[in-house]
């Protein structure tokens, strides 16, 4: 079963190796993931800029350097790192929070996991987070600088950075924050966010699947029983929710692309990190484990075969569609990254496939 999996996140990464990473602009000692297949030359010029994209490639790449260790994929880890500095003109930060902790778990990951370590860029990142925490404005953090929306998307992921980073305070003062404000008491699932002091109801994967890590952390590093309850809570509502017989939900291309991926990558977190203290922790972690191999033999048996290499459904639970050339292109509106025409097309859906195949992996050994 361990090698199944392991062979197709070999598939995965391989396919995106070849349609998807390229130089920046030619540089040595770079890459980047284009982000569309077929790719326009603007693509291909990295003309078209989406940061939070490139952090999931560089949290793929260390996925994949702990399934199979490499000299040439930890190189390839270190070109990534220095191509996202470059084309964030010299910069580690930029005006999205979330954005910022997809990087900064990334950094956080290649130096423990895969021995890249960036000090300074984690060190960046973590003063960010740290000074974004407004209590006194109703956060949380922000979304974005100057900016009333406080959201789960960079809440979850940033205060999951902290706790790896040993802020573990203010990592446990984000959750119990997640939790007073952007739990659902119907549903137990995470809303949103809260703007100008409203409750953005929107439930989106990808922000249970934040919380779910943070919480999981949290519960293998404190004493404190409660992390690990809400972590039993909901991934039960996830199961029920989230997933139809099994199989995550898709929220189709551009930035949703990675949505239903950052779900399984943390529910194989729970299914190989919750700590083991009761039958309620035996449970949450069999749910998870069976969420992502179920969502990931489904996401397989939906693929196409392009010179023989997968491409992935947005949606796993159908067949994927082939993308052409043609047809309305991924746009950047107002902060986030819609999806082309085919979803398929988007480097984000073939992210997630292959994300999905290495949470798979992670957990086919538990």
């Amino acid at each position: 079963m361990d090698q199944l999996w392991a062979n197709r996140a070999a598939s995965a990464e391989a396919a995106i190796a070849k349609r998807h990473i390229r130089r920046l602009w030619g540089l040595p000692g770079t890459q980047l993931g284009v982000v569309a297949w077929p790719a326009t030359r603007q693509h291909r010029l990295f003309g078209t800029w989406h940061y939070w994209w490139q952090a999931h490639l560089l949290d793929n790449l260390v996925d994949a350097q702990l399934r199979d260790p490499q000299p040439e994929r930890q190189k390839a880890i270190a070109r990534q790192i220095r191509a996202h500095r470059l084309r964030n003109n010299f910069s580690w930060v930029n005006d999205y929070y979330d954005d910022m902790a997809w990087l900064a778990l990334a950094l956080e990951r290649a130096a423990a996991l895969a021995s890249v370590d960036r000090p300074k860029a984690l060190k960046k990142l973590c003063e960010q987070f740290m000074n974004a925490w407004v209590p006194e404005d109703g956060g949380g953090i922000p979304w974005r600088k100057q900016d009333q929306f406080f959201n789960a998307p960079a809440n979850g992921p940033a205060a999951v950075f902290l706790a790896r980073y040993d802020r573990l305070r203010r990592a446990q003062q984000m959750s119990d924050w997640l939790d007073e404000t952007l739990i659902d008491p119907d549903t137990h699932l995470v809303f949103d966010g809260i703007k100008g002091g409203s409750l953005v109801r929107a439930q989106y994967t990808y922000c249970q699947g934040v919380v779910l890590g943070l919480e999981t952390e949290l519960a293998a590093r404190t004493d404190d029983p409660e992390h690990a309850a809400r972590v039993h809570r909901l991934v039960a509502a996830v199961a029920e929710h989230m997933a139809v017989d099994g199989v995550i939900k898709g929220a189709g291309g551009g930035d949703g692309g990675l949505f239903n991926g950052i779900l399984a990558r943390y529910l194989a977190l729970v299914a190989t990190t919750l700590p083991q203290n009761s039958e309620h922790d035996a449970a949450a972690r069999d749910t998870a484990r069976s969420l992502v191999l179920t969502s990931a033999e489904a996401a397989w048996q939906n693929r196409q075969v392009v010179d023989g290499l997968p491409l992935f459904s947005a949606f796993w639970d159908r067949t994927a569609e082939m993308p052409t050339a043609a047809g309305e292109q991924a746009q950047f509106v107002e902060g986030a990254v819609n999806a082309s025409e085919v979803p398929e097309r988007d480097l984000s859906v073939q992210l997630a496939g292959w994300m999905l195949m290495e949470a798979a992996h992670a957990v086919a050994g538990e």
